[in-house]
């Protein structure tokens, strides 16, 4: 359920799906800490696949070895290949319609609030662990680096595991 749910509920992606999973992870099943879930969530980032069933392969696998990886999987990607596979001729036929353009726009807000809460959650778990200055320059270098430089997201991570395990360590 930890999995199937935010499978149901991730709408718009791997990415939306993230805060669901680690309100599931974290708070209902407790089966992470918030730092182990966001040490899980950059490596998850830093390699190639969807984000969601490497997070699900993972946990999975740290639950129920490897039957429980191949159970998060399925519940990660089932709910959306069962409605994909049932909606896809009505999504097609109304795929121009200003109700579901309005629809995915009103979805958005949600979406960003929970990434949002997600990121403090992170960014709080940071602060206690490693200081104000060392996240926030963490943070301000991340993103020169993502957004001004375009180095890719992976070294961008790598990059902060090793000032971490250099100097915070």
């Amino acid at each position: 359920m930890a999995f199937f749910i935010p499978g149901i509920l991730g709408y718009g992606g791997g990415p939306a799906s993230i805060p669901l999973v680690e309100k599931e992870v974290v708070d209902r099943y407790e089966w992470l800490t918030v730092n182990e879930f966001s040490e899980m969530l950059a490596m998850a980032n830093a390699l190639p696949g969807p984000i969601a069933t490497k997070m699900a392969g993972y946990i999975g696998y740290m639950e129920g070895g490897i039957l429980g990886s191949i159970v998060a999987v399925f519940a990660t990607v089932a709910p959306s290949l069962i409605l994909m596979i049932a909606l896809m001729s009505l999504l097609y036929k109304y795929k121009d319609s200003p109700k579901v353009k309005r629809m995915t726009a009103y979805i958005r807000p949600t979406i960003a609030v929970l990434l949002g809460v997600m990121a403090y959650s992170f960014f709080s778990t940071s602060y206690e662990g490693a200081g104000l200055y060392q996240t926030v320059g963490i943070a301000v270098v991340s993103f020169v680096l993502l957004e001004k430089l375009r180095v890719p997201p992976a070294l961008v991570i790598v990059g902060a595991l090793v000032y971490g395990a250099l100097f915070l360590s």
